[in-house]
């Protein structure tokens, strides 16, 4: 039985004072659940008889057994699956030495969470491991963001901090810094590295003037055929599967 107080918790996961307060972050769903559950301590798992008859098997400190009602009173999507779950926020160490030995982005106020959980789906799929994000980036544990990494969030790790000091640490130490601009150099005749910052900025201003300044190789992404007129820009996570696609592809 799934109680009022129950659903009233769960559904205030929504909020991030909340996962805060109660440093816990809500996963909806059959497969994100799943790659999950090996990664993060689960607080309280609720499911449907037949979800939890197909996972004998699985660890948490909490398990409630509900009917397809019951779970859709508690759920936040419009068409709620079989389980969703309640995982503690986990806690990365906090390492600015990452890019002098592997490829990292950074996230200067990228605000929408579909585009970042995207953005950690695409990180994922090119081995990029940690991600940096400044204060005004979203949430990376708000449920639409959860939703959107299709569990990728198991293996990126996301480091929020003051960013501008972050890379002008970085351009400090000489360690590369790239960027994407309107007047960069087209990424597809530009030297790249296996090791460095990718720096993608806000959807609607882009990278900080502050940022921009210390970055150290401004990319362009060139539309096709140059000098047609095009829209104004990309999305940023499109732009960003474009350019951790390039990165990618020159170290194989």
């Amino acid at each position: 039985m799934l109680s009022k107080n129950r659903i009233k918790y769960i559904r205030s996961l929504e909020m991030k004072k909340y996962r805060k307060a109660e440093n816990s972050f809500l996963a909806e769903g059959n497969k994100l659940v799943s790659d999950l559950l090996g990664h993060f301590s689960c607080r309280l798992l609720i499911a449907t008889t037949a979800w939890l008859e197909q996972h004998p098997l699985l660890l948490a400190q909490e398990t409630i057994e509900v009917t397809a009602e019951e779970l859709a009173r508690a759920s936040l999507l419009k068409t709620p699956q079989e389980v969703l779950a309640v995982f503690e926020l986990p806690s990365y160490s906090y390492d600015d030495t990452l890019p002098a030995r592997s490829l990292c982005l950074a996230l200067d106020d990228v605000q929408d969470p579909g585009n970042l959980g995207t953005i950690i789906r695409i990180a994922d799929w090119f081995d990029i491991e940690d991600i940096f994000c400044s204060p005004g980036t979203a949430d990376a544990f708000n449920p639409k963001t959860v939703q959107a990494t299709m569990g990728a969030l198991a293996r990126v790790k996301l480091h929020y901090c003051d960013l501008k000091a972050f890379i002008r640490l970085q351009a400090e130490r000489k360690i590369p810094v790239f960027g994407t601009f309107l007047d960069g150099t087209n990424i597809y005749s530009q030297e790249l590295s296996p090791k460095g910052v990718i720096v993608m900025g806000n959807e609607g201003n882009g990278v900080c003037k502050e940022i921009e300044a210390m970055v150290s190789k401004k990319l362009l992404i060139p539309n096709y055929p140059q000098g047609q007129e095009t829209s104004e820009s990309l999305n940023v996570a499109v732009a960003t599967a474009i350019v951790c696609a390039e990165f990618r592809r020159r170290m194989s």
